[in-house]
């Protein structure tokens, strides 16, 4: 009996712990955060681990709602990859306490530039709930600490904790990288990003303007094309880095977040259209160049309709497109590289990397690959080793093309076999030199010099015995000139010579008669031995002054007219035949000129 007697008695006691169970139950649910003291420890936190999270699926819950008694925050790291849904909203939770005596404030960052939206909740003096918003879809005027990524000035007093919740919202799967830092170690990261991304885009200005001082100097479109391909890369990725924003448009979040697909939807297809005028496809490949036309073109039709699309479905395309063009672009350059271009070696060994890194961006954009410096900035890192690779490309295609003009000029104006001047440009200089001759008085010799027996050489012993030995006799003749005279293959076997500074034929003479003791004269080890005979014809400019194409004329007659065997090779157009003025001092004669005319025929009669 004395047990059901003890039983009355503690009815009352178990009657309150049944009334109080609830709010025990309560208390086991949400149990206390511990406060994460911030001081003049250590500069930066990493803020992963250290909070309680909850998905808002819906996105419709408030401040005071979550706020209320944690009930639906749980301890997790936002490392993880969360899924948002179309309206959903991360809440996550930190305890704060800022140490007594701190000498410095603190900041809560979030260091991603793709997140769309994030709001920082945390109370004032008065204990109100205030926000301030960041985040790719708001303008980065609006934002507390504008910069390339969101970040928050703690407001806490020392000696105090405090919560602060952060709302997170993002169109795709992603996590979302928390960092507690000091005001000073925020300082000193944001300058060490700057002076990595200046290094990066000062790059990238620099080749865009020396390709676009090349391509205006040179008057070479592929440098010009490449510098609005490096230029259209260099803002996709301003705009993916979050400099754009930062810097460029900083009034509206709308263009900040539509304009990072646009840009790389824009630089991609460059990407595609650069790469096939560089592997120069069309001809070799003629089906892969056709997609590789549309494929261009199609990047920049996407990026004028991405920022009116819906975002899920323009991601969607983003990704579509930039794996394809990727593909297209690898494929193109180990084709090229197939076929034993160096050029293809060099865009394969540069879009390798930049392939990876976009593979890289396009899965953390998906949700597939955690947010990390590796998926954030390894496509920068690519861009930097893919630009002077491509540089280096361009700049060996650039060289093949200019010495395949050089060539086609060269024919243009010299001798294919003999590499002499070719014959219309040395009829063009001999005109200037008797024009100049009879304006200035500028001496000169004219020589024409024929290979006599190559006509026999080439029936004994072919055309290449023959074309040997017109080499052979341009080499004689180079011996023998200077660099100031012009030297040309006219005819076939015949040679023009035009001599500066010539004013007597003893100068023509001896070098004419060096050159054909130089072409009987056989050259040791050669098979068959054959000799040079040569004919020349010449003329001096003080002596004898006609049209240039009848000088040519004249001296082709006088070369046509010697025989196989002449002992005279060489010969001289006649003076002209001049008569003699009249003598005007003579007093005998003065103001009788017309006798004078009958007695200097009758004198050159008898002469």
């Amino acid at each position: 009996m004395r047990w059901l007697a003890a039983g009355l008695r503690a009815w009352p006691l178990a009657l309150l712990l049944t009334l109080a169970a609830p709010a025990g139950a309560h208390a086991q649910a949400a149990p206390a955060l511990p406060a994460i003291t911030l001081g003049d420890g250590p500069p930066r936190l990493d803020g992963e681990e250290l909070g309680s999270l909850w998905l808002d699926a819906t996105g419709s819950a408030g401040i005071d709602q979550v706020a209320g008694g944690d009930l639906h925050l749980k301890p997790g790291s936002t490392s993880a990859i969360h899924d948002f849904g179309d309206r959903g909203a991360l809440w996550i939770h930190y305890r704060l306490a800022l140490a007594p005596y701190t000498r410095q404030g603190w900041l809560i960052t979030l260091p991603s530039p793709v997140l769309d939206f994030v709001r920082l909740w945390q109370r004032d003096a008065d204990g109100q709930w205030r926000s301030q918003t960041a985040g790719d879809t708001v303008a980065v005027d609006a934002w507390p600490e504008p910069g390339r990524y969101p970040s928050f000035r703690l407001d806490l007093e020392p000696g105090q904790s405090h919560d602060v919740y952060l709302q997170v919202r993002s169109q795709t799967p992603t996590s979302v990288p928390v960092r507690l830092e000091s005001e000073a170690a925020h300082a000193q990261q944001l300058q060490v990003e700057y002076l990595g991304l200046g290094v990066a885009f000062g790059a990238l200005v620099l080749l865009i303007a020396s390709c676009a001082a090349q391509s205006w100097a040179y008057r070479d479109r592929i440098y010009g094309w490449y510098a609005a391909y490096a230029a259209a890369t260099m803002l996709g990725l301003m705009a993916y880095t979050g400099v754009a924003a930062h810097l460029l448009w900083t009034g509206s979040g709308f263009w900040a977040d539509a304009l990072q697909g646009s840009l790389a939807l824009l630089a991609t297809g460059a990407a595609v259209l650069f790469v096939r005028s560089l592997a120069g496809i069309a001809v070799r490949h003629r089906v892969l160049a056709r997609v590789t036309a549309v494929a261009g073109p199609l990047g920049g039709v996407l990026a004028l309709a991405y920022p009116f699309l819906a975002r899920p479905l323009a991601l969607g395309l983003v990704a579509a497109y930039m794996a394809c063009a990727v593909a297209l672009n690898v494929l193109v350059a180990w084709l090229s590289w197939r076929r034993r271009d160096s050029v293809g070696l060099w865009v394969l060994l540069a879009y390798a990397p930049l392939a990876t890194a976009v593979l890289l961006s396009l899965a953390r954009v998906f949700g597939w690959l955690p947010a990390s410096f590796g998926t954030l900035y390894a496509i920068v890192v690519a861009t930097a080793l893919e630009v002077p690779l491509l540089l280096v490309a361009l700049s060996i295609r650039a060289r093949e093309r200019h010495g395949t003009q050089i060539r086609e000029l060269a024919l243009s104006s010299q001798d294919a076999l003999t590499g002499l001047l070719a014959p219309h440009l040395f009829h063009d200089r001999l005109r200037q030199v008797v024009a100049r001759y009879r304006r200035d008085r500028e001496d000169a010799a004219v020589v024409f010099i024929d290979l006599v027996n190559h006509g026999r050489i080439k029936a004994h012993y072919g055309s290449a015995v023959a074309e040997q030995s017109l080499l052979r006799s341009v080499i004689k003749l180079r011996r023998l000139l200077r660099d100031v005279d012009t030297v040309s293959r006219v005819a076939e076997a015949r040679f023009g010579l035009i001599l500066e500074g010539v004013t007597a034929r003893t100068e023509v003479t001896q070098s004419a008669a060096r050159l054909i003791a130089a072409g009987l004269m056989p050259l040791k080890g050669l098979k068959p031995d054959v000799t040079l005979q040569f004919h020349i014809a010449a003329v001096v400019l003080r002596e004898r002054t006609m049209d240039a194409p009848a000088l040519a004329d004249s001296l082709g007659v006088l070369l046509d007219g010697m025989s196989a065997r002449t002992r005279r090779p060489i010969r001289f157009l006649e003076p002209e035949v001049t008569q003699p003025a009249p003598l005007d001092d003579d007093p005998a004669h003065e103001g009788d000129e017309d006798s004078l005319l009958p007695e200097a025929s009758a004198g050159l009669a008898s002469s």
